[in-house]
């Protein structure tokens, strides 16, 4: 196949899915997952309330001995959540759940995308703490060509499974990616830019979120609270970052 995928000689490069994730992590020294509706916001809320999150790409039975075998809570599905298991996707029902020290959070996108990392250190970046994340990469030297940072929009699925580009993940990361070139990180790819110029275009971005496909889904489903806690644009001065299998809070501190 060759490496022309691979956006060489660039600090900030970007790529779609899980199978864009894998085929990059193999130059990435870091890599940046978002998905904002919802995984990678549900990540921001747990973790800003203390807990551990482990990623899990399986919603079957695979989850639940995954979860024993962490002796963590398991977060269900949107539509499954009850009073006695309140953990799932929706980033609503989780600010709102009881707390848990440790919870595994199953996602087809965003948690095959984490596990497509390899060596890579792992983000956990959205529209709530797009700043804090570009400054933490910024701060820890990520971004150069020597160690390039690799952000994946996760996007969603259609029914057959193939990708779905997601809005809501461009601009996602389009807003990761402005901050890291505010802060003289780079050089971007022709991709990486042309994401960045996605959300410095947008006028509002939250009626974009909320307007978008994905958007309009969660919304007519009963679920508009959690796209506005997704739009909640730099709320969260949390880097939730992979560590022994789980995101784990890392503040992005004064950030300068």
């Amino acid at each position: 196949m060759g490496d022309w995928f691979l956006q060489e000689e660039y600090g900030v490069r970007f790529e779609w899915g899980p199978t864009g994730a894998q085929r990059l992590a193999l130059d990435a020294a870091c890599l940046v997952v978002v998905d904002v509706l919802s995984f990678t916001t549900s990540v921001t809320v747990a973790v800003e309330a203390g807990t551990r999150v482990f990623p899990c790409a399986w919603r079957d039975e695979t989850a639940s001995a995954f979860a024993r075998n962490k002796t963590a809570a398991l977060a269900v599905g949107r539509r499954a959540a009850t009073s006695t298991s309140p953990w799932s996707l929706s980033p609503a029902a989780l600010r709102h759940a009881p707390f848990t020290p440790r919870l595994v959070l199953p996602s087809p996108n965003g948690s095959a995308i984490a596990a497509a990392a390899g060596d890579a250190t792992v983000v956990a970046g959205c529209l709530r703490n797009a700043t804090a994340v570009g400054r933490w990469l910024a701060r820890c030297g990520y971004g150069t060509a020597e160690r390039p940072v690799m952000v994946i929009a996760a996007g969603e699925r259609w029914p057959d499974g193939s990708l779905r580009p997601a809005l809501e993940d461009l601009l996602g990361a389009g807003a990761i990616i402005a901050e890291l070139e505010s802060r003289g990180v780079g050089p971007l790819s022709p991709e990486a830019a042309a994401a960045r110029a996605c959300f410095t275009h947008t006028p509002d971005v939250t009626d974009a979120v909320t307007a978008c496909s994905s958007g309009i889904e969660l919304a007519r489903s009963g679920f508009a609270d959690d796209v506005a806690i997704a739009t909640e644009l730099n709320a969260s001065a949390i880097v939730p970052v992979l560590t022994d299998g789980a995101f784990n809070h890392s503040s992005d501190g004064t950030g300068s």
